[in-house]
């Protein structure tokens, strides 16, 4: 297995720090992935390390030999090692088109809800009205035309009365015959009344076309199906229309000649050419209207190329613009050199993603101390796209299976279903998570085989790797061995409990020095879960044994020393009491007096921690969890400081319980050092991707506090019963954002649907009446009615009112929800909701 040099064997050298190793320099330009596709390639993105701004010295993660030896945190090494400039493209050089980072960089993320998929978002189409059935729109459009024929033949007829009035109303009377219904007596009245017919026709054909929604079943059964069938049918509307045009069926040309001789006189018809002119635009102007409605202009430009490309844009020449390729802001604090070299690196292909948002996040953070912009742009114009390289040399992750958006931190984990519980505006999108809702923390639960592991965690479990190369966040996650979260490479450090090739060990004691707080946490994770046990005694009784024995040896004590003391052993009380009176700690003897005195009374909780921690002392465990100075254990603490990507394996098949002690032990001692760190500019989360009889009281008020100190919790259960039942509803309130997969129960669904409330919503009731006519004649019809259709005749009653209904019921989730799919709720840190989605799970 090739770990990069990040992790060793277990030797007479894994006290030492395990450094990472320094990629090869590159031999070409390396291939960059799509960030918007996800699509990435198997080797890793190579790159020169630099000796430039990597991180603050008061945020170097690497630990030294000593404090590996007194067990410290064994983060990663961090040491600079110079490395020769990059082969930096000239500023001025002319990019290629299509690089994958500068399209990705120029897609645009707008502001959404939560749990939106930014990139490149597109607002759907305003939500239509209850939609026609083709057969009512197209009776609707026949009556509509037959009855406009109709009305322009009873008008062309003389079978309406009064039709002349208006007409005589604005014109002079000698132009008319005497009556109501005379007609022209003149030419004038012959032209007028020839205008006033093709306005009216004019009217009459806007109005069939109103009322026949002549507009709808053309874009229905027209535009819908494209081109070329579009222009075909506008080609041939605009034939049939030119031939009734010309055949003066249609009232055009014959208006038009008259008003052209009334502005202009009758002498203008003399020239036979503006005669042909005049012939010419109406024809133009009668096909106008049906090149526009065929779109022939964009079919002519798609299929013989008449439309122009835009020219590329010349980097020679002065920047205008400062769009988010060309750096804005570094050329706004003066850095032109060092955003022209960003800019050339971009449009290159030589950075990708993680690049961008490692180089953006280190900007930042030089920006609050001036005296780190200088080494920051050194180094960036020295290595280009590898400057402030996270401490392992990776510059992406060796194999993606999610699409990510580093910039917003986003991970696209599936789609929002088109279904009548998603509010129209997200049917459809995309819905991704980021930190800003993982912050809340998340709760997924669904049976085995839901796709809790491949479609929710490893994708989370990715973007949080990603975010940790670009120095933004830390990540532990924590699964059976075997388990789809990620390949080796990936991660920093990897914890396998149990195997004898690990290069690293759990700390049980959290790596405090604190024997009040190392009690607290360990008691928690021993017996956190016995409902019968007070954790504060237990905390108490290991307290009064771990205080003492850290007093006498410098260290706390291995599993097999502290089974023997919460077994009462007198040959290891009789050690440690001669070990502190010959040191002279009177105040540890009277803490281990206190602990002989109330040992074997009822209630002593030490006995249950006795065979707790029997479960640790297993020969498959043997040299893990040491304490003494040849101890190499991973400390929790380091996460909160530096941006590690962390992955503990446990042994669930051969050792279930301890792996769940373990995984408690690992979530208590997360929410305790996570809420009583400083520097909250790191985002850290941990990963449990099977939460079974992990969490207890204590960790769900812990988990509420997460939010407050930039951190977040993702559980997988495969059920809630796996909590106590005391705690389903602390559990529920407490995280933000749930997912319920496909699969779960209705009893697991009935916490669901009470924890997502109710809504408004507006129900139609309607109910049906028979008639009963009292005239013979209608008596008659409605028996002729019934006689041909079988069914009484009815009336419907429409009831319409307000009612407050569960978003989701228990049964809707139980059986409602389709193999791979997920009904999820998200909450922003800041307190913004998106309601019960379900998602189809294609990420």
């Amino acid at each position: 297995m090739d770990d990069d040099g990040t992790r060793g064997v277990r030797g007479p050298s894994a006290d030492k720090a395990p450094g990472p190793a320094v990629p090869p320099p590159p031999a070409h330009p390396p291939r960059v992935p799509n960030p918007a596709t996800g699509a990435h390639p198997a080797d890793r993105h190579p790159g020169d390390r630099n000796e430039g701004l990597r991180y603050p010295a008061d945020r170097h993660p690497g630990p030294s030999a000593e404090q590996r030896r007194s067990g410290a945190a064994s983060a990663p090494s961090m040491e600079h090692r110079p490395a020769g400039p990059a082969p930096a493209v000239p500023p001025t050089a002319p990019p290629p088109p299509g690089s994958p980072v500068d399209a990705w960089l120029r897609t645009p993320r707008p502001q959404q809800e939560p749990g939106v998929w930014r990139y490149g978002y597109t607002p759907p189409p305003p939500e239509e009205s209850e939609r026609v059935s083709d057969r009512s729109l197209l009776v609707g459009a026949l009556i509509a035309l037959l009855s406009a024929l109709l009305l322009w033949s009873l008008w062309r007829n003389g079978y309406l009365p009064y039709r002349l009035v208006p007409l005589k109303l604005f014109t002079p009377g000698e132009w008319w015959n005497p009556g109501t219904s005379g007609g022209p007596r003149t030419i004038e009245g012959s032209d007028a009344l020839t205008v006033y017919e093709a306005i009216l026709f004019g009217l009459l054909a806007y109005g069939c076309g109103r009322i026949g929604n002549f507009s709808e079943l053309f874009r229905r059964h027209v535009v819908e199906r494209g081109q070329p069938f579009l222009a075909l049918a506008a080609a041939a509307a605009a034939g049939l229309t030119q031939l009734l045009v010309w055949k003066e069926t249609l009232p055009v040309v014959r208006p038009v000649l008259v008003l052209v001789a009334s502005v202009a006189g009758g002498e203008i018809y003399q020239s036979q050419t503006v005669v042909n002119v005049i012939y010419g635009l109406i024809a133009a102007a009668v096909l106008w209207p049906f090149a526009r409605l065929g779109r022939w202009h964009d079919l002519i430009a798609t299929r013989w190329g008449s439309g122009s490309a835009p020219a590329p844009a010349d980097t020679s020449a002065p920047a205008t613009t400062t769009s988010a390729d060309q750096w804005p802001e570094l050329r706004a604090a003066g850095w032109t050199d060092a955003a022209e070299t960003l800019t050339a690196e971009v449009r290159t292909g030589r950075m990708n993603d993680v690049d961008v948002a490692r180089l953006r996040h280190a900007w930042a953070l030089a920006t609050r101390r001036p005296d780190r912009l200088g080494p920051l742009a050194e180094s960036v114009l020295r290595t280009g796209g590898a400057a402030a390289l996270h401490p392992s040399g990776h510059r992406d992750l060796p194999r993606r299976t999610a699409r990510h958006d580093v910039l917003t931190g986003q991970v696209r984990i599936g789609r929002c279903a088109d279904d009548p519980h998603n509010p129209y505006i997200r049917r459809g999108t995309g819905l991704a998570l980021d930190p800003a809702l993982l912050g809340t923390s998340l709760l997924a639960v669904g049976p085995p085989g839901a796709g809790k592991s491949a479609r929710l965690i490893r994708p989370v479990v990715e973007a949080l790797a990603l975010r940790a190369l670009a120095g933004q966040a830390a990540v532990l996650a924590v699964g059976g061995a075997g388990e789809p979260l990620g390949p080796d490479d990936a991660f920093d450090v990897v914890v396998r409990v149990g195997h004898p090739g690990s290069a690293h060990d759990i700390d049980l004691y959290g790596g405090t020095t604190d024997p009040d707080e190392a009690a607290a946490v360990l008691a928690e994770g021993l017996v956190g879960d016995v409902g019968s046990l007070d954790s504060r005694r237990a905390a108490t009784v290991l307290a009064q044994l771990l205080g003492p024995y850290r007093t006498a040896y410098g260290h706390f004590p291995s599993v097999p020393e502290l089974r023997e003391l919460l077994d009462g052993t007198p040959a290891a009380f009789a050690g440690l009491r001669a070990s502190l009176e010959s040191a002279g700690h009177h105040a540890m003897l009277r803490e281990l007096d206190a602990r002989a005195r109330q040992a074997g009374g009822p209630g002593d909780p030490a006995p249950a921690l006795a065979d707790r921690v029997a479960l640790l002392d297993r020969s498959t465990f043997a040299g893990f969890f040491a304490t003494g100075p040849d101890a190499r254990p991973f400390e929790l603490r380091a996460l909160g400081q530096y941006p590690l990507r962390v992955r503990v394996d446990l042994p669930e098949r051969g050792h279930a319980e301890a792996s769940r002690l373990l995984t408690r032990l690992l979530l208590a001692q997360f929410t305790a050092i996570t809420a009583a760190r400083t520097d909250t500019s790191l985002f850290v989360c941990l990963v449990l991707d099977d939460a079974t009889h992990a969490v207890t009281a204590e960790t769900v008020r812990g988990i509420r506090r997460l939010r407050s100190v930039n951190a977040g919790a993702v559980l997988a259960l495969r059920t809630v019963d796996d909590v106590p039942e005391a705690l389903h509803t602390p559990l529920l309130g407490a995280v933000g954002c749930t997912a319920a997969f496909s699969g779960i129960t209705t009893w697991d669904g009935k916490r669901f649907a009470e924890a997502w409330g109710k809504e408004w919503v507006e129900t139609r009731e309607v109910a049906q009446h028979t008639v009963f006519a009292d005239q013979p004649f209608t008596r008659a019809l409605h028996a002729l009615r019934k006689l041909v259709t079988g069914k009484a005749v009815t009336t419907d009653a429409v009831t319409v009112r307000q009612v407050e209904r569960e978003r989701w019921s228990a049964s809707e989730l139980a059986y409602g929800v389709p193999a791979g799919h997920a009904v999820l709720s998200l909450t922003t840190v800041q307190g913004e909701h998106a309601p019960p989605l379900l998602v189809h799970l294609d990420g």
